[in-house]
């Protein structure tokens, strides 16, 4: 494992390396001289270094993405939101990840530099997923079918743009990419109107009867218990064994 949470086996050492490998990200990015100049700096062993990050200069970063999502869930768990609409809650978690990363906008930038990599592409596209995640979980969603995945897959859209704008905006306060959210917000805005639309509409809803009775056999992660033969699989359709309860 390579997250920042404490109850996790090396978890001081990630965090004690991850800190004094910020001041090198910016010259030298998420690499193995990074994650070197970091180890000596934090008075680690290189292999304990290396046990802490079997993969290398990727979990430090990934580590870095990680410890930014906890601190916005720990203000979601703390911040009550219930005056705003849900689209602006969304916006305003949106908002505080990228708040978050602010002060390492460099460390943000070599890591979708890392993330862009054939190699690393799956690395950055899980971390994006666990943004959206964060955010659905710590607004509260409570979603168990296919929803799931189509609001956290949405919300990745968002995401990855948003932080693309950020990192090129040099405007006061990020006023632009604020301004650059809000106009995303509203493109999902306006697909959620287009599917009440489609709900309301008889003629679409006998059509769209096929596809709709096939996802509503996906389940969320957890949402179900595999009693079949065989490994359960978040996402796909479920057999006739499985217990929805």
């Amino acid at each position: 494992m390579t997250d920042t949470d404490p109850s996790t086996p090396f978890a001081d050492i990630r965090a004690r390396i991850l800190a004094a490998a910020l001041p090198h990200v910016a010259f030298d990015g998420w690499s193995p001289a990074t994650l070197a100049a970091a180890a000596r700096a934090a008075e680690i062993d290189p292999a304990t270094a290396r046990a802490a990050f079997p993969r290398g200069a990727v979990d430090l970063a990934l580590a870095f993405h990680d410890a930014g999502d906890r601190q916005l869930a720990d203000e979601l768990r703390q911040n009550t939101l219930g005056h705003l609409r849900f689209t602006e809650r969304v916006a305003h978690a949106v908002r505080r990840r990228i708040e978050i990363a602010g002060a390492e906008k460099d460390a943000v930038r070599r890591a979708m530099s890392l993330y862009a990599l054939p190699m690393h592409a799956a690395d950055g596209a899980r971390a994006l997923w666990r943004t959206s995640d964060t955010i659905w979980s710590g607004l509260g969603d409570s979603s168990t079918d296919y929803n799931w995945y189509t609001k956290r897959l949405t919300l990745s859209g968002v995401l990855s743009a948003t932080i693309l704008y950020w990192l090129g905006d040099t405007s006061e306060g990020n006023a632009q990419t604020w301004a650059f959210l809000d106009r995303r917000m509203g493109d999902v805005m306006r697909i959620e109107t287009t599917k009440k639309q489609l709900r309301d509409n008889r003629l679409a809803q006998m059509l769209l009867a096929g596809p709709k009775a096939i996802l509503s056999r996906i389940r969320a992660p957890g949402a179900a218990i595999w009693t079949g033969p065989g490994p359960g699989l978040p996402g796909m359709p479920l057999p006739e064994k499985l217990d929805p309860q």
